[in-house]
């Protein structure tokens, strides 16, 4: 939709319903801002009505997306909510993703399921309407509503159930033509999210349960964000907390200076309790994590797994299953049954002599000394115990942790900071991860066939009104940047209904901005100037004219930008012109 297509409108012909308060079931800002404006409705736990208000904004984001998706050369067609479930039985999707997938019955009995995703189906169309190389590369992108049924729903739009997406797949005859495309989505990803006018950072990621290798997701900077994000602060590096490197440790492990010595702790559990009861920094205790590999049935060697660690560090659950594999964590009674003992007094010693257990460290454990750590004997742990030693290093020792501020950034420049992000969209390297199940192929130059390589490019379209409001706020309401914003300018005429010199001026600088494509909405309610000023402070139109008989006497109009703290007069004969600029150099 160009500019000049928006839909213009007086207040009193459009639906503007404001609220003091927002209900009590919402929980961050956007939520209630976004309820405060009348912008979403809630209809049933995690569904809601899109208001008009609220849809002005959606439908732009999508215009912006469609501009660019179309000018990087992906192709736009539709594919249904409901899909069948043959096609996730093939990939074995229907089976692994769990009770996030929404399954129904036809009245034949027949199963399907509400999308919460469409490689599947679009993987079909792939591998029944391309036959030749000559077809390839070729990038397909819907945008439609989906659904998830999440555990927990939350936060308005930031996760909600039914939701809408932008999904892209691209096809592609080999790898290198894939990483072509890729690079293609990852572009006009940037000129998207720039073209929204929000702070945002690509980062690399891990590609979870969707499959492939190779990916990087899009976050909106905001300190509400339930992401961490990891940067280098002297390079380019940027990655997601689960796909960021620890790298080992560059300092030699120090001498010992203590003897092992076996202290009663009674009742404390908790690495944090031990060591404010033994008066030691946390960074000096090692503890034990007991997870059970679900990959491997029980009996056989290696189901039962135990990885050291340093106390005040995390486990990085995703890079964890990349090194052991598919697991849980081992419950009480399962950790009593292998090691003898209730969990928060487990300990590494006499571990690497059991057979029936399979034993790894993260890397910052191989530096330690003098550490604490369980005596595998209820109240009872170690102090003083160094490696080479007390007992030997394991094995099997790798990354299992997450990153801390001040880390050294992986590629070797600077190091590490963390910031808070909203994840709004993610491109994917899927290679052959659905063609191959799907048996999606085409034939070569030589008449043979061969896989379709795919990429799959995600936006969460109304996931980005949410984050926008989170990146964009006051103690008034939303601030917009001007590209997304529901109106981007709005008239106050101030007596419109009673003065001919307001009403006249008012109606033709209306008619100006509306010539030159500017998307502008009058408020000829009648309100009072206190209530007309908040409610658009609250929507957070970002350009704000006033129209009243004081100003017109001195022939000046008053303008103020959302994020103005003081109005401006300006030329009555000008002021169209200023306008126009103004949000021009803002989208």
């Amino acid at each position: 939709m160009s500019r000049k297509e928006f839909t213009l409108m007086r207040a009193s012909q459009f639906f503007i319903s404001t609220l003091k308060e927002a209900p009590a079931d919402a929980e961050i800002i956007s939520h209630k801002l976004m309820v405060r404006t009348g912008m979403i409705r809630r209809l049933g736990s995690g569904i809601y009505a899109y208001m008009p208000m609220g849809l002005r904004v959606i439908h732009k984001i999508e215009n912006i997306i469609r501009e660019e998706m179309n000018r990087a050369g992906a192709v736009e067609l539709l594919m249904p909510l409901v899909q069948p479930a043959e096609l996730w039985q093939e990939t074995g999707r229907w089976q692994k993703y769990g009770p996030e997938l929404l399954r129904i019955k036809d009245r034949h009995d027949r199963d399907f399921i509400i999308q919460p995703t469409s490689e599947e189906v679009i993987t079909d169309i792939a591998r029944n309407v391309i036959k030749s190389y000559r077809q390839l590369p070729i990038n397909f992108y819907h945008i439609q509503t989906k659904f998830r049924d999440e555990r927990r729903p939350r936060f308005g739009l930031m996760r909600g159930r039914e939701f809408t997406m932008k999904d892209a797949y691209s096809f592609d005859r080999d790898v290198d033509g894939l990483k072509k495309s890729y690079q293609i989505m990852f572009d006009a990803y940037v000129k998207i999210f720039t073209r929204f006018g929000l702070k945002f950072r690509p980062v690399a990621a891990d590609n979870g349960a969707i499959g492939g290798s190779g990916s990087h997701e899009f976050h909106v900077i905001a300190e509400t964000g339930e992401d961490a994000l990891v940067y280098s602060r002297e390079s380019e590096y940027a990655a997601n907390m689960e796909a960021a490197i620890a790298l080992p440790p560059s300092a030699e492990r120090a001498a010992a200076t203590r003897s092992m010595q076996k202290v009663a702790t009674p009742g404390q559990k908790a690495c944090e309790d031990v060591t404010n009861f033994l008066n030691q920094p946390l960074s000096q205790s090692l503890k034990v994590i007991a997870a059970i590999r679900t990959d491997i049935a029980a009996g056989e060697k290696g189901h039962f797994v135990v990885i050291l660690m340093r106390g005040d560090h995390d486990l990085n659950e995703v890079k964890t299953q990349k090194i052991i594999g598919e697991f849980r964590f081992a419950s009480e009674s399962e950790i009593i049954h292998h090691l003898g003992c209730p969990a928060g007094y487990l300990g590494p010693i006499g571990l690497e002599k059991r057979e029936d257990i399979a034993l790894y460290a993260d890397h910052a454990v191989t530096v330690m000394s003098d550490f604490i750590c369980g005596a595998n004997e209820k109240d009872m742990h170690f102090t003083g115990v160094n490696w080479e030693r007390d007992l030997p290093l394991p094995e099997n020792i790798a990354d299992f942790r997450n990153v801390v501020e001040g880390d050294p950034s992986p590629d070797g420049k600077g190091t590490l900071a963390i910031q808070r992000g909203i994840e709004v969209g993610h491109v994917f390297q899927l290679g052959t991860r659905y063609s191959e199940d799907m048996n999606a192929s085409y034939l070569d130059e030589n008449g043979k066939p061969q896989l379709m390589q795919m990429g799959c490019y995600g936006i969460g379209v109304t996931r980005i009104v949410g984050a926008a409001i989170e990146q964009n706020n006051d103690d008034k309401g939303i601030i917009w940047p001007t590209s997304i914003a529901p109106f981007e300018v709005v008239l106050c005429p101030l007596g419109y209904d009673r003065s001919e010199a307001v009403k006249k001026t008012a109606d033709e600088l209306y008619e100006s901005l509306k010539q030159s494509g500017i998307d502008v909405i009058m408020d000829d309610r009648g309100e009072r100037p206190g209530v007309m000023f908040s409610d658009w402070e609250l929507i957070g139109v970002p350009h704000r004219i006033v129209i009243g008989d004081r100003g017109l006497k001195d022939g000046k109009l008053e303008y103020q930008g959302r994020r103005d703290t003081e109005a401006t007069a300006i030329p009555v004969g000008d002021m169209a012109q200023f306008v126009i600029a103004k949000v021009a150099a803002e989208k």
